[in-house]
């Protein structure tokens, strides 16, 4: 059996075998509600419980912050695992043994690789602290952290560190002492901790610097931050990118800070190592900072699973803050509210808090404008309300309203600018999405001719199927719209009623799927934006085994998983729980196929009628001849002879 099959086999096992009612229950307090269990989220703070675990199909969802998926989707969220570390975890809780993967020789010398600069981080951040701590070269480093208000505790819980100059050290005071612990002078350097100059001479990368170790979020030491105590520059510096470091997916904090944030469901970023450091000794633990470069979309993703609010607590003239309005966009993606906090003049966090105390700091955390009010009002101020003034602030406000994801975001975010500049809100959006969709007429259901004959079962009977698939005596059914009229970012819950039962059905007997022709579900959805769900289910239909958790597992778009998880939960779920399942969906996949049939009909007989329209609109009255002889013949229309 190959590598690839055993671990595909034992990922359905723990699958199969692990109850996420059981699991969830750890940590979330769950009734009995019908036939699902409710609870808090556990993923934002709320006082009613909107957090819903369905048994049957195995997943979880929460109705406030949209979060859903299976077993392993909640150990990764909620323990920020990664995939195979949650199953490994589950495996274990379960006892099914792991199948040993054979790693290339490339792979084997990068995982050691990796393992070797943890290990060189790891014992530079003990010599750091011991000699930061103890040794009589940190005396001035010492008498730093004190004079800056920061006593012994924080030195101990952060593991702060220092290294002495090149006067009071010499030139490799971290290089010799790893090399005693027999580490290489090719791996310190690798680690980012030594620099090479020439002829293959090595020097400390961090000298004369309170250092400050960056943790991943397993909380293993993967860099250092560090602040120079003399007058030379820079001022601070930051470990260069590794195979374990990139400083656009850390912020500093987030790994001692994450249940504080989680808590509060609010981060409070700022700019400084020692503004964190000075915030969080005055009790405002729920404080993260940049490594020395803008937020990144990565740095936003990563907060927005502990939290629902951002407060920027800059510097009103500061770098960041600047760099801060280019992330707009990743906080509008992760639709993450995002709030700025302006410092008095003359003032960071570490003065402001020493001098004035936490309340300070907290009041204006509590007074902070939305992120797009304050860029706004820079815009304004930057422009001026004239003709043209107003023209540079409309353009740069339209790009910001068209990186809103969500088009009542977008559409709320114009009126509101509309407003305060006094123009029409149509200024910001584009026009198609101002389109008005027009209902195409559908041809009554008596004028299809009986085709589905061949398809309509004996038992068919009545006006409605079980699902509502229309029954050829079902004259008064129509669709709410016709498929291919929606633009590409309509909403799915915005989808004709019959497409939202044709899904839903599909979820819960996804063996229909082997009983239809080929294409027929391409042609039941023509474009909608549910057909990347239906090509999921065709693609697991292949293999044999469509259930709702492994599909949530295949579909990677973030609102096709809302979506089905919707429909999966919504009005009970189940549509056919109380009735006899095999029998009842044999029966509503004939009714299915005749609804399929029907509708393809009725497509083609409006696609005619339009082409008609035109060729009559040209005076082309051959090809109205034409096309006028095609109708009749597909749809067995006489002609009226008027005898």
């Amino acid at each position: 059996m190959s590598s690839m099959r055993a671990w595909e086999e034992v990922k359905n096992r723990v699958r199969e075998v692990a109850d996420i009612v059981q699991v969830i229950s750890e940590h979330v307090q769950l009734k009995k509600a019908g036939n699902a269990f409710t609870g808090l989220c556990p993923f934002h703070g709320e006082k009613t419980p909107s957090f819903s675990v369905n048994p049957q199909g195995q997943f979880f969802h929460c109705f406030g912050c949209q979060e859903s998926g299976d077993v392993f989707s909640f150990m990764m969220k909620y323990h920020h695992l990664t995939f195979p570390e949650a199953l490994k975890d589950l495996a274990q809780r379960y006892q099914i043994d792991l199948p040993q993967r054979n790693l290339s020789h490339a792979e084997r010398e990068r995982m050691q690789q990796r393992e070797l600069l943890y290990q060189v981080n790891q014992q530079a951040a003990q010599i750091f602290h011991k000699t930061l701590v103890s040794s009589s070269k940190a005396q001035a480093a010492r008498q730093y952290l004190q004079k800056r208000g920061v006593p012994q505790e924080a030195v101990e819980k952060y593991q702060l560190g220092y290294t002495p100059g090149p006067e009071n050290g010499g030139w490799q005071f971290l290089i010799s002492h790893l090399q005693k612990k027999k580490f290489s002078v090719d791996a310190i350097e690798q680690a980012g901790l030594a620099v090479q100059k020439t002829q293959g001479r090595y020097y400390d990368r961090f000298r004369d610097r309170v250092l400050f170790p960056i943790y991943d979020m397993s909380g293993r030491e993967v860099a250092f931050g560090g602040r120079i105590l003399g007058q030379g520059k820079p001022k601070y510096m930051n470990s260069p990118e590794s195979m374990v470091f990139s400083k656009g997916e850390l912020l500093f904090g987030l790994y001692q800070h994450r249940q504080a944030i989680r808590s509060s469901r609010r981060a409070i970023v700022v700019e400084g190592n020692f503004d964190l450091l000075l915030l969080a000794i005055h009790g405002i633990e729920n404080v993260v900072a940049p490594l020395g470069t803008a937020l990144t979309r990565e740095h936003i993703t990563s907060l927005r699973r502990y939290c629902d609010e951002v407060i920027l607590l800059f510097d009103g003239d500061s770098a960041g803050l600047r760099a801060a309005r280019r992330s707009i966009p990743f906080f509008l993606s992760e639709q993450l509210d995002v709030r700025v906090a302006l410092l008095p003049t003359g003032h960071d966090p570490d003065t402001l808090i020493r001098e004035q105390g936490a309340a300070a700091v907290q009041a204006l955390v509590e007074a902070a404008d939305p992120l797009t009010e304050f860029v706004f009002s820079v815009l304004q101020e930057e422009h001026g309300l004239t003709l043209s003034g107003k023209n540079r602030i409309v353009a740069e406000l339209a790009e910001l309203v068209k990186q809103a994801t969500c088009a009542d975001q977008q559409e709320l975010m114009a009126a509101h600018f509309a407003e305060q500049l006094g123009i029409s809100p149509q200024r910001f959006i584009p026009e198609k999405q101002h389109a008005k969709l027009v209902q195409v007429p559908v041809p009554p259901v008596s004028s299809v001719p009986s085709c589905t004959a061949q398809y309509a079962p004996s038992h068919i009977s009545g006006t409605q199927s079980t699902l509502g698939f229309p029954t050829p005596s079902d004259e008064e059914w129509r669709w709410e719209k016709t498929l291919g009229e929606y633009e590409e970012n309509i909403s799915l819950r915005e989808l004709p009623k019959k497409q939202q039962q044709l899904l839903k059905f599909l979820l819960f007997y996804p063996e229909v799927l082997s009983d239809l022709p080929k294409g027929v579900m391409r042609e039941a959805f023509g474009e909608s934006p549910v057909l990347g769900i239906v090509e999921a289910m065709e693609q697991l239909a292949a293999t044999g085994n469509v259930t709702p958790e492994k599909l949530l597992s295949v579909v990677t778009v973030d609102s096709d998983r809302q979506y089905i998880v919707e429909l999966l939960s919504r009005d009970g779920g189940n549509p056919l729980a109380e009735e006899d399942d095999a029998m009842q969906g044999h029966k509503l996949c004939d009714e299915l196929l005749v609804w399929l049939e029907r509708e393809k009909m009725q497509k083609k007989r409006a696609d005619l009628q339009a082409r008609i329209t035109s060729a009559q609109e040209t005076k082309n009255s051959e090809l109205v001849d034409t096309l006028t002889r095609e109708t009749r013949e597909l749809f067995g229309i006489r002609r009226e002879t008027g005898t």
